[in-house]
Protein backbone atom coordinates (compact mmCIF):
# COMPACT_ATOMS: atom_id res chain seq x y z
CA UNK A 1 0.00 0.00 0.00
CA UNK A 2 1.26 3.46 -0.94
CA UNK A 3 -0.33 6.88 -0.35
CA UNK A 4 0.98 10.22 -1.59
CA UNK A 5 -0.52 13.64 -0.93
CA UNK A 6 -0.14 16.05 -3.84
CA UNK A 7 -0.57 19.50 -2.31
CA UNK A 8 -1.01 22.70 -4.32
CA UNK A 9 -0.21 25.60 -2.03
CA UNK A 10 -1.58 28.52 -4.05
CA UNK A 11 -5.13 27.17 -3.68
CA UNK A 12 -4.52 25.12 -0.52
CA UNK A 13 -5.75 21.93 -2.23
CA UNK A 14 -4.77 18.35 -1.53
CA UNK A 15 -5.28 15.53 -4.02
CA UNK A 16 -4.25 11.97 -3.21
CA UNK A 17 -2.66 9.04 -5.00
CA UNK A 18 -3.46 5.62 -3.47
CA UNK A 19 -1.86 2.42 -4.74
CA UNK A 20 -1.93 -1.28 -4.05
CA UNK A 21 -0.65 -4.21 -6.09
CA UNK A 22 -0.44 -2.40 -9.41
CA UNK A 23 -3.74 -0.53 -9.12
CA UNK A 24 -4.16 3.13 -8.19
CA UNK A 25 -6.91 5.57 -7.27
CA UNK A 26 -6.87 9.37 -7.30
CA UNK A 27 -8.92 11.40 -4.82
CA UNK A 28 -10.02 14.94 -5.79
CA UNK A 29 -7.69 15.58 -8.77
CA UNK A 30 -6.97 19.07 -10.09
CA UNK A 31 -7.77 19.98 -13.69
CA UNK A 32 -4.11 19.61 -14.72
CA UNK A 33 -3.64 15.85 -14.51
CA UNK A 34 -0.01 15.37 -15.57
CA UNK A 35 1.29 14.75 -12.04
CA UNK A 36 -1.13 11.85 -11.53
CA UNK A 37 -0.35 10.28 -14.89
CA UNK A 38 3.40 10.68 -14.35
CA UNK A 39 3.24 9.17 -10.87
CA UNK A 40 1.28 6.15 -12.08
CA UNK A 41 3.69 5.72 -14.99
CA UNK A 42 6.76 5.98 -12.74
CA UNK A 43 5.33 3.39 -10.39
CA UNK A 44 4.07 1.15 -13.21
CA UNK A 45 0.47 1.18 -11.99
CA UNK A 46 -2.93 1.56 -13.60
CA UNK A 47 -5.33 4.24 -12.39
CA UNK A 48 -8.55 2.34 -11.75
CA UNK A 49 -10.71 4.84 -9.85
CA UNK A 50 -11.18 8.57 -9.46
CA UNK A 51 -12.92 9.37 -6.18
CA UNK A 52 -14.63 12.73 -5.84
CA UNK A 53 -15.60 13.78 -2.32
CA UNK A 54 -18.16 16.32 -3.65
CA UNK A 55 -18.70 18.94 -6.34
CA UNK A 56 -15.82 21.25 -5.52
CA UNK A 57 -16.50 24.98 -5.43
CA UNK A 58 -12.96 26.32 -5.24
CA UNK A 59 -11.36 24.60 -8.22
CA UNK A 60 -12.25 22.73 -11.39
CA UNK A 61 -11.65 19.02 -10.96
CA UNK A 62 -9.62 16.92 -13.35
CA UNK A 63 -12.05 14.01 -13.16
CA UNK A 64 -13.24 14.15 -16.78
CA UNK A 65 -9.82 14.57 -18.41
CA UNK A 66 -8.27 11.95 -16.12
CA UNK A 67 -11.02 9.46 -16.87
CA UNK A 68 -10.62 10.08 -20.60
CA UNK A 69 -6.84 9.54 -20.34
CA UNK A 70 -6.96 6.38 -18.22
CA UNK A 71 -10.39 4.76 -18.55
CA UNK A 72 -10.77 5.06 -14.76
CA UNK A 73 -14.25 5.10 -13.26
CA UNK A 74 -15.37 8.35 -11.59
CA UNK A 75 -16.97 7.66 -8.20
CA UNK A 76 -19.26 10.06 -6.35
CA UNK A 77 -21.23 9.42 -3.18
CA UNK A 78 -25.00 9.11 -2.68
CA UNK A 79 -27.34 11.98 -3.59
CA UNK A 80 -25.11 13.08 -6.46
CA UNK A 81 -27.12 14.70 -9.24
CA UNK A 82 -25.31 15.10 -12.57
CA UNK A 83 -25.61 14.09 -16.22
CA UNK A 84 -21.87 13.38 -16.42
CA UNK A 85 -20.77 9.74 -16.90
CA UNK A 86 -20.05 8.95 -13.24
CA UNK A 87 -20.79 6.05 -10.91
CA UNK A 88 -22.94 7.02 -7.94
CA UNK A 89 -22.01 4.79 -5.04
CA UNK A 90 -24.16 3.60 -2.17
CA UNK A 91 -23.36 4.45 1.42
CA UNK A 92 -21.10 1.69 2.75
CA UNK A 93 -20.17 0.39 -0.70
CA UNK A 94 -16.66 -1.03 -1.03
CA UNK A 95 -14.27 -0.73 -3.98
CA UNK A 96 -11.39 -3.18 -4.28
CA UNK A 97 -7.99 -1.69 -5.10
CA UNK A 98 -5.29 -4.32 -5.32
CA UNK A 99 -5.09 -5.88 -1.87
CA UNK A 100 -6.90 -3.04 -0.10
CA UNK A 101 -10.38 -1.56 -0.32
CA UNK A 102 -12.07 1.81 -0.07
CA UNK A 103 -15.43 2.23 1.66
CA UNK A 104 -17.83 5.07 0.89
CA UNK A 105 -19.02 7.01 3.94
CA UNK A 106 -21.84 9.36 2.96
CA UNK A 107 -21.33 12.52 5.03
CA UNK A 108 -23.77 15.22 3.83
CA UNK A 109 -23.47 18.67 5.33
CA UNK A 110 -20.90 20.63 3.36
CA UNK A 111 -22.94 19.59 0.34
CA UNK A 112 -25.67 16.99 -0.05
CA UNK A 113 -23.44 14.55 -1.94
CA UNK A 114 -20.38 15.04 0.29
CA UNK A 115 -18.72 11.72 1.09
CA UNK A 116 -15.58 10.53 2.83
CA UNK A 117 -13.60 7.50 1.67
CA UNK A 118 -12.26 5.06 4.26
CA UNK A 119 -9.20 3.14 3.15
CA UNK A 120 -8.96 -0.33 4.66
CA UNK A 121 -5.69 -2.25 4.65
CA UNK A 122 -5.04 -5.84 3.55
CA UNK A 123 -6.62 -7.07 6.80
CA UNK A 124 -9.75 -4.99 6.43
CA UNK A 125 -8.70 -2.55 9.16
CA UNK A 126 -9.31 1.19 8.75
CA UNK A 127 -6.01 2.87 7.91
CA UNK A 128 -6.87 6.34 6.54
CA UNK A 129 -9.92 8.40 5.72
CA UNK A 130 -10.08 10.97 2.93
CA UNK A 131 -12.48 13.54 4.31
CA UNK A 132 -12.78 16.04 1.46
CA UNK A 133 -14.46 19.18 2.83
CA UNK A 134 -16.37 17.34 5.56
CA UNK A 135 -13.53 17.54 8.09
CA UNK A 136 -10.38 19.66 8.04
CA UNK A 137 -7.52 19.95 10.47
CA UNK A 138 -9.11 22.10 13.19
CA UNK A 139 -12.27 22.89 11.26
CA UNK A 140 -15.15 21.57 9.14
CA UNK A 141 -16.51 22.50 5.72
CA UNK A 142 -18.79 25.50 5.65
CA UNK A 143 -22.45 24.60 5.04
CA UNK A 144 -23.34 27.55 2.81
CA UNK A 145 -21.65 26.54 -0.46
CA UNK A 146 -23.98 23.83 -1.76
CA UNK A 147 -25.62 24.47 -5.11
CA UNK A 148 -29.07 25.88 -4.45
CA UNK A 149 -31.21 23.22 -6.13
CA UNK A 150 -33.85 22.80 -3.43
CA UNK A 151 -35.17 24.36 -0.26
CA UNK A 152 -32.37 23.08 1.97
CA UNK A 153 -31.02 25.91 4.13
CA UNK A 154 -27.56 26.53 5.49
CA UNK A 155 -28.86 25.54 8.92
CA UNK A 156 -30.32 22.32 7.51
CA UNK A 157 -26.94 21.43 6.02
CA UNK A 158 -25.17 22.29 9.27
CA UNK A 159 -27.52 19.90 11.05
CA UNK A 160 -26.72 17.19 8.50
CA UNK A 161 -23.02 17.82 9.04
CA UNK A 162 -23.45 17.33 12.78
CA UNK A 163 -25.11 13.97 12.19
CA UNK A 164 -22.45 12.95 9.66
CA UNK A 165 -19.62 13.72 12.07
CA UNK A 166 -21.30 11.96 14.97
CA UNK A 167 -22.30 8.85 13.05
CA UNK A 168 -19.53 8.41 10.49
CA UNK A 169 -16.39 10.17 11.76
CA UNK A 170 -16.49 9.88 15.55
CA UNK A 171 -16.78 6.05 15.51
CA UNK A 172 -13.51 5.74 13.57
CA UNK A 173 -10.47 4.54 15.50
CA UNK A 174 -8.16 7.21 16.88
CA UNK A 175 -5.17 5.96 14.88
CA UNK A 176 -6.92 6.37 11.52
CA UNK A 177 -5.04 9.00 9.49
CA UNK A 178 -7.20 11.91 8.37
CA UNK A 179 -6.46 13.37 4.93
CA UNK A 180 -8.56 16.48 4.10
CA UNK A 181 -9.01 18.22 0.76
CA UNK A 182 -7.68 21.58 1.97
CA UNK A 183 -5.24 23.27 4.30
CA UNK A 184 -4.78 26.75 5.75
CA UNK A 185 -5.82 29.62 3.51
CA UNK A 186 -8.78 27.84 1.92
CA UNK A 187 -12.11 29.65 1.93
CA UNK A 188 -13.94 26.32 2.21
CA UNK A 189 -13.79 26.59 6.00
CA UNK A 190 -13.51 29.39 8.54
CA UNK A 191 -10.13 28.74 10.16
CA UNK A 192 -8.24 25.70 8.93
CA UNK A 193 -5.12 24.63 10.79
CA UNK A 194 -1.64 24.79 9.27
CA UNK A 195 -1.15 21.02 8.97
CA UNK A 196 -2.33 19.20 5.86
CA UNK A 197 -3.15 15.92 7.61
CA UNK A 198 -3.82 14.62 11.10
CA UNK A 199 -5.38 11.63 12.88
CA UNK A 200 -8.94 11.10 13.96
CA UNK A 201 -7.75 10.88 17.56
CA UNK A 202 -5.99 14.24 17.40
CA UNK A 203 -9.04 15.88 15.84
CA UNK A 204 -11.30 14.43 18.53
CA UNK A 205 -9.11 16.23 21.06
CA UNK A 206 -8.56 19.55 19.31
CA UNK A 207 -11.20 20.21 16.64
CA UNK A 208 -14.06 22.34 18.01
CA UNK A 209 -16.54 20.55 15.73
CA UNK A 210 -15.82 17.15 17.30
CA UNK A 211 -16.23 18.23 20.91
CA UNK A 212 -19.25 17.19 22.95
CA UNK A 213 -22.02 19.69 22.22
CA UNK A 214 -25.67 19.82 21.30
CA UNK A 215 -26.78 19.89 17.69
CA UNK A 216 -28.10 23.43 18.07
CA UNK A 217 -24.79 24.62 19.55
CA UNK A 218 -22.92 22.97 16.68
CA UNK A 219 -25.14 24.63 14.07
CA UNK A 220 -24.52 28.01 15.70
CA UNK A 221 -20.76 27.41 15.84
CA UNK A 222 -20.36 26.48 12.18
CA UNK A 223 -22.70 29.11 10.74
CA UNK A 224 -21.62 32.16 12.73
CA UNK A 225 -18.88 34.39 11.33
CA UNK A 226 -19.02 33.13 7.76
CA UNK A 227 -17.83 35.70 5.25
CA UNK A 228 -19.21 35.81 1.71
CA UNK A 229 -17.53 33.13 -0.44
CA UNK A 230 -15.48 34.24 -3.46
CA UNK A 231 -17.54 34.92 -6.59
CA UNK A 232 -16.08 31.96 -8.46
CA UNK A 233 -17.25 29.28 -6.01
CA UNK A 234 -20.74 28.71 -7.48
CA UNK A 235 -19.31 28.90 -10.99
CA UNK A 236 -16.71 26.22 -10.30
CA UNK A 237 -19.28 23.97 -8.59
CA UNK A 238 -21.50 24.24 -11.67
CA UNK A 239 -18.59 23.48 -14.01
CA UNK A 240 -17.72 20.36 -12.01
CA UNK A 241 -21.33 19.25 -12.12
CA UNK A 242 -22.03 19.98 -15.78
CA UNK A 243 -18.65 19.47 -17.50
CA UNK A 244 -15.98 21.56 -19.19
CA UNK A 245 -13.67 21.88 -22.17
CA UNK A 246 -10.51 19.78 -21.98
CA UNK A 247 -7.42 21.49 -20.61
CA UNK A 248 -5.54 20.63 -23.81
CA UNK A 249 -8.06 22.65 -25.82
CA UNK A 250 -7.70 25.62 -23.45
CA UNK A 251 -3.91 25.42 -23.72
CA UNK A 252 -3.96 25.15 -27.52
CA UNK A 253 -5.81 28.45 -27.75
CA UNK A 254 -4.12 30.22 -24.87
CA UNK A 255 -0.59 29.39 -26.00
CA UNK A 256 -0.99 31.56 -29.09
CA UNK A 257 1.92 34.01 -29.30
CA UNK A 258 0.68 37.49 -30.26
CA UNK A 259 2.83 40.11 -31.92
CA UNK A 260 2.56 43.63 -30.51
CA UNK A 261 0.23 44.55 -33.37
CA UNK A 262 -1.98 41.49 -32.86
CA UNK A 263 -2.01 42.09 -29.10
CA UNK A 264 -3.12 45.70 -29.63
CA UNK A 265 -5.88 44.57 -31.97
CA UNK A 266 -7.26 42.09 -29.43
CA UNK A 267 -6.87 44.58 -26.57
CA UNK A 268 -9.00 47.08 -28.49
CA UNK A 269 -11.95 44.64 -28.68
CA UNK A 270 -14.72 45.49 -26.25
CA UNK A 271 -14.56 43.56 -22.99
CA UNK A 272 -11.07 42.14 -23.48
CA UNK A 273 -9.03 41.98 -20.26
CA UNK A 274 -5.26 42.38 -20.21
CA UNK A 275 -3.92 40.29 -17.35
CA UNK A 276 -0.33 40.86 -16.26
CA UNK A 277 1.04 38.04 -14.10
CA UNK A 278 4.56 39.35 -13.46
CA UNK A 279 5.69 39.99 -9.90
CA UNK A 280 4.31 43.22 -8.46
CA UNK A 281 7.74 44.89 -8.29
CA UNK A 282 8.08 44.49 -12.07
CA UNK A 283 4.51 45.57 -12.78
CA UNK A 284 4.72 48.87 -10.90
CA UNK A 285 7.83 49.86 -12.89
CA UNK A 286 5.91 49.71 -16.15
CA UNK A 287 2.93 47.97 -17.77
CA UNK A 288 0.57 48.03 -20.73
CA UNK A 289 -2.06 50.70 -19.92
CA UNK A 290 -5.31 49.18 -18.65
CA UNK A 291 -3.69 45.97 -17.42
CA UNK A 292 -4.81 44.19 -14.27
CA UNK A 293 -1.96 42.92 -12.12
CA UNK A 294 -2.28 39.55 -10.39
CA UNK A 295 1.17 38.08 -9.81
CA UNK A 296 1.90 34.39 -10.09
CA UNK A 297 3.97 34.69 -6.92
CA UNK A 298 0.89 34.94 -4.67
CA UNK A 299 -2.49 33.20 -4.35
CA UNK A 300 -2.94 33.83 -8.05
CA UNK A 301 -5.84 31.55 -8.99
CA UNK A 302 -7.84 32.52 -5.92
CA UNK A 303 -7.56 36.24 -6.59
CA UNK A 304 -8.18 35.81 -10.30
CA UNK A 305 -11.35 33.86 -9.54
CA UNK A 306 -12.43 36.44 -6.98
CA UNK A 307 -11.92 39.51 -9.16
CA UNK A 308 -12.11 38.67 -12.85
CA UNK A 309 -15.20 37.94 -14.98
CA UNK A 310 -15.72 34.52 -16.54
CA UNK A 311 -17.53 35.74 -19.65
CA UNK A 312 -14.79 38.00 -21.07
CA UNK A 313 -11.74 37.08 -23.18
CA UNK A 314 -8.23 37.44 -21.73
CA UNK A 315 -4.88 38.25 -23.24
CA UNK A 316 -1.78 37.78 -21.10
CA UNK A 317 1.45 39.54 -20.27
CA UNK A 318 3.81 37.17 -18.45
CA UNK A 319 7.45 36.65 -17.66
CA UNK A 320 9.19 34.58 -20.33
CA UNK A 321 8.45 30.90 -19.90
CA UNK A 322 5.48 31.51 -17.57
CA UNK A 323 2.78 31.48 -20.24
CA UNK A 324 1.72 27.85 -19.79
CA UNK A 325 1.77 28.03 -16.00
CA UNK A 326 -0.48 31.11 -16.13
CA UNK A 327 -3.02 29.38 -18.38
CA UNK A 328 -3.06 26.20 -16.28
CA UNK A 329 -3.54 28.10 -13.05
CA UNK A 330 -6.37 30.14 -14.58
CA UNK A 331 -7.98 26.97 -15.89
CA UNK A 332 -7.89 25.45 -12.40
CA UNK A 333 -10.57 27.94 -11.38
CA UNK A 334 -12.59 27.75 -14.58
CA UNK A 335 -11.14 30.31 -17.00
CA UNK A 336 -11.12 29.05 -20.61
CA UNK A 337 -11.43 32.25 -22.70
CA UNK A 338 -7.70 32.90 -23.02
CA UNK A 339 -6.85 34.26 -26.46
CA UNK A 340 -3.07 34.33 -26.31
CA UNK A 341 -0.09 36.11 -24.80
CA UNK A 342 2.17 39.01 -25.73
CA UNK A 343 5.15 37.50 -27.52
CA UNK A 344 8.35 38.83 -25.97
CA UNK A 345 6.44 40.09 -22.96
CA UNK A 346 6.38 43.66 -21.70
CA UNK A 347 9.90 44.24 -23.06
CA UNK A 348 8.57 43.76 -26.61
CA UNK A 349 5.86 46.35 -25.91
CA UNK A 350 8.46 48.83 -24.70
CA UNK A 351 10.80 48.23 -27.64
CA UNK A 352 7.90 48.88 -30.03
CA UNK A 353 7.55 52.36 -28.52
CA UNK A 354 4.03 51.75 -27.28
CA UNK A 355 2.54 53.80 -24.40
CA UNK A 356 3.52 52.65 -20.91
CA UNK A 357 1.85 53.23 -17.55
CA UNK A 358 3.38 52.81 -14.09
CA UNK A 359 2.62 52.96 -10.37
CA UNK A 360 4.82 54.92 -7.98
CA UNK A 361 6.18 52.79 -5.14
CA UNK A 362 6.91 54.57 -1.85
CA UNK A 363 8.32 53.46 1.47
CA UNK A 364 6.21 53.72 4.63
CA UNK A 365 8.43 56.49 5.99
CA UNK A 366 7.52 58.66 2.99
CA UNK A 367 3.87 58.22 3.89
CA UNK A 368 4.74 59.22 7.47
CA UNK A 369 6.41 62.41 6.23
CA UNK A 370 3.53 63.35 3.91
CA UNK A 371 0.57 62.79 6.26
CA UNK A 372 1.00 65.97 8.38
CA UNK A 373 1.44 68.31 5.42
CA UNK A 374 -0.98 67.06 2.72
CA UNK A 375 -4.65 67.85 3.30
CA UNK A 376 -5.62 65.91 0.17
CA UNK A 377 -3.79 62.77 1.23
CA UNK A 378 -6.00 59.67 1.40
CA UNK A 379 -4.85 56.28 2.66
CA UNK A 380 -6.74 53.40 1.04
CA UNK A 381 -6.46 50.16 3.01
CA UNK A 382 -7.47 47.16 0.88
CA UNK A 383 -7.22 44.51 3.59
CA UNK A 384 -10.19 42.53 4.89
CA UNK A 385 -12.50 44.32 7.36
CA UNK A 386 -11.23 42.18 10.24
CA UNK A 387 -7.62 43.11 9.44
CA UNK A 388 -8.59 46.77 9.23
CA UNK A 389 -10.44 46.61 12.54
CA UNK A 390 -7.39 45.16 14.26
CA UNK A 391 -5.34 48.23 13.42
CA UNK A 392 -5.24 50.85 10.67
CA UNK A 393 -3.93 54.29 9.79
CA UNK A 394 -6.12 56.98 11.33
CA UNK A 395 -8.81 58.13 8.85
CA UNK A 396 -7.82 55.47 6.30
CA UNK A 397 -10.56 54.38 3.91
CA UNK A 398 -11.16 50.61 3.93
CA UNK A 399 -12.00 49.22 0.49
CA UNK A 400 -11.40 45.44 0.74
CA UNK A 401 -9.83 44.11 -2.44
CA UNK A 402 -12.55 41.46 -2.71
CA UNK A 403 -15.13 44.26 -3.10
CA UNK A 404 -13.33 45.94 -5.98
CA UNK A 405 -15.21 43.77 -8.47
CA UNK A 406 -17.81 46.53 -8.11
CA UNK A 407 -16.48 49.80 -9.58
CA UNK A 408 -18.90 51.57 -7.24
CA UNK A 409 -16.60 50.62 -4.36
CA UNK A 410 -14.17 53.20 -5.75
CA UNK A 411 -16.78 55.91 -6.36
CA UNK A 412 -15.37 58.16 -3.64
CA UNK A 413 -11.89 58.19 -5.18
CA UNK A 414 -10.72 60.81 -7.69
CA UNK A 415 -7.54 62.48 -8.82
CA UNK A 416 -7.89 65.40 -6.40
CA UNK A 417 -6.79 62.92 -3.74
CA UNK A 418 -3.18 61.95 -3.27
CA UNK A 419 -3.94 58.28 -2.80
CA UNK A 420 -1.65 55.91 -0.89
CA UNK A 421 -2.72 52.28 -1.30
CA UNK A 422 -1.61 49.50 1.02
CA UNK A 423 -2.48 45.98 2.15
CA UNK A 424 -0.69 43.78 4.69
CA UNK A 425 2.52 43.13 2.79
CA UNK A 426 2.26 44.46 -0.77
CA UNK A 427 0.71 41.78 -2.99
CA UNK A 428 -2.93 42.89 -2.77
CA UNK A 429 -2.18 46.60 -2.94
CA UNK A 430 -0.67 46.33 -6.43
CA UNK A 431 -3.71 44.42 -7.65
CA UNK A 432 -5.88 47.15 -6.13
CA UNK A 433 -3.80 49.95 -7.64
CA UNK A 434 -4.16 48.41 -11.10
CA UNK A 435 -7.94 48.24 -10.64
CA UNK A 436 -8.08 51.87 -9.48
CA UNK A 437 -6.01 52.90 -12.50
CA UNK A 438 -8.57 51.20 -14.77
CA UNK A 439 -11.17 53.58 -13.32
CA UNK A 440 -9.16 56.51 -14.69
CA UNK A 441 -7.64 57.48 -11.34
CA UNK A 442 -3.88 57.88 -11.64
CA UNK A 443 -2.76 60.01 -8.70
CA UNK A 444 -1.82 57.08 -6.50
CA UNK A 445 1.13 55.45 -4.81
CA UNK A 446 1.74 51.91 -3.59
CA UNK A 447 3.13 51.62 -0.06
CA UNK A 448 5.89 49.01 -0.11
CA UNK A 449 5.66 46.45 2.68
CA UNK A 450 2.09 47.49 3.47
CA UNK A 451 0.74 47.64 6.99
CA UNK A 452 3.59 45.48 8.22
CA UNK A 453 5.96 48.40 7.59
CA UNK A 454 3.46 51.11 8.51
CA UNK A 455 2.89 49.81 12.04
CA UNK A 456 6.65 49.86 12.64
CA UNK A 457 6.31 53.66 12.42
CA UNK A 458 3.51 53.98 14.97
CA UNK A 459 5.49 56.80 16.62
CA UNK A 460 5.06 58.80 13.39
CA UNK A 461 1.81 57.42 11.92
CA UNK A 462 -1.25 57.36 14.15
CA UNK A 463 -2.77 53.87 14.34
CA UNK A 464 -6.36 53.20 15.40
CA UNK A 465 -8.32 50.06 16.29
CA UNK A 466 -12.02 49.53 15.96
CA UNK A 467 -14.04 49.50 19.18
CA UNK A 468 -14.11 46.07 20.78
CA UNK A 469 -10.76 44.92 19.34
CA UNK A 470 -8.34 44.07 22.14
CA UNK A 471 -4.72 45.19 22.14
Amino acid sequence: MYIEQLYTGCISEAAYYIESDGEAAIVDPLRDIEDYLNLANERNTRIKYIFETHFHADFVSGHLDLAAATGAKIIYGPDTVTKLPVYIAKDGEHFALGKISIEVLHTPGHTLESSCFLLKDENGKGHAVFTGDTLFVGDVGRPDLAQKTNETTMEDLAGMLYESLQKKIMPLADEVIMYPAHGAGSSCGKNLGPETYSTIGEQKKTNYALQQQSKSDFIKAVTEGLTAPPQYFPINAMINKEGYESLDAVLNKGMTALSVAAFKEKAAAEGTIILDTRVSSSFTQGFVPGSISIGLDGRFAEWAGSLLPFDKPFILVTDAGKERETIVRLARVGYDKIDGYLEGGFEAWQKAGEPVDMIIDVEADELAMDIPFDENLLVVDVRKPAEYADGHVKDAMNIPLMEMTDPGSMADLDDRHNIYVHCAGGYRSVIAASLIKRQGIHNLRNVLGGYGKIKELSDKIKIEKEAGVLN
